[in-house]
């Protein structure tokens, strides 16, 4: 691509360039949690909260393999699903979430996990990120989770200004995302904030879009 000029570069032009890079280079772009199922997915997603997705991708076999659906996990002790996930992060308080939303699930939504952000929410250990990234991988819908990786990473390329929460993160990338390019921009953001665009020291000598990054340019 042809460097583009930071004085005359537009939200708009930007976002074009970024969305053309990723949809020329990373056509396909997916979770690296691994799941069979919507259920496997949305435990996963809990667990997923400030751990790596290997570290979860770790605990999950032997997991669901005692608690294949919600309505197992809901007839479950806290203590004993904080066996299986007690080496990832704040274990305590995800058992308690784990066993609030299977039970819930399973008495409030006869087991099936919602498509809708709002009625995802209602499950114990569901905010608005996981509502969205279960919207989004699950059902397609055009949903957009920003976890610390989107969050930074759009900020730093400037695709959002001054967002201080990832509300307002979204609902700026939301303004200029087409939309049948929400569900995977998500996994494009992620992606690129976990390999190259790294929170300590970002890889900007391997990055595909110094050309219209505000952060690269500021280093220059």
């Amino acid at each position: 691509m042809e460097p583009v000029p930071q004085k005359r570069l537009s939200k708009k032009a930007r976002f074009a360039y970024v969305l053309d890079y990723f949809l020329k280079h990373q056509p396909i772009a997916e979770t690296e949690l691994k799941y069979s199922s919507p259920y496997e997915l949305l435990v996963a997603v809990i667990l997923s909260a400030q751990c790596t997705d290997k570290r979860v991708n770790m605990i999950t076999p032997p997991f669901f393999e005692r608690f294949p659906t919600a309505e197992r996990l809901a007839e479950a002790e806290v203590a004993e699903i904080f066996e299986y996930i007690r080496s990832c992060s704040y274990p305590n308080n995800k058992s308690k979430s784990l066993l609030g939303m299977a039970q819930k699930l399973t008495t409030e939504f006869g087991g099936i996990v919602p498509e809708d952000v709002d009625e995802l929410q209602k499950l114990p250990g569901v905010g608005r990120k996981t509502a969205n990234v279960i919207a989004s991988v699950v059902y397609n819908k055009p949903a957009l989770a920003v976890d610390t990786h989107v969050f930074r990473v759009s900020a730093r390329i400037g695709l959002t200004t001054n967002a201080k929460t990832p509300l307002e993160t979204e609902k700026q990338l939301l303004k200029y995302i087409p939309e049948d390019l929400v569900a995977i921009a998500h996994h494009w953001l992620i992606l690129h904030g976990r390999y190259v665009c790294l929170a300590r020291k970002p890889k900007c000598e391997q990055c595909p879009l110094t050309e219209v990054c505000k952060y690269y340019q500021r280093q220059l």
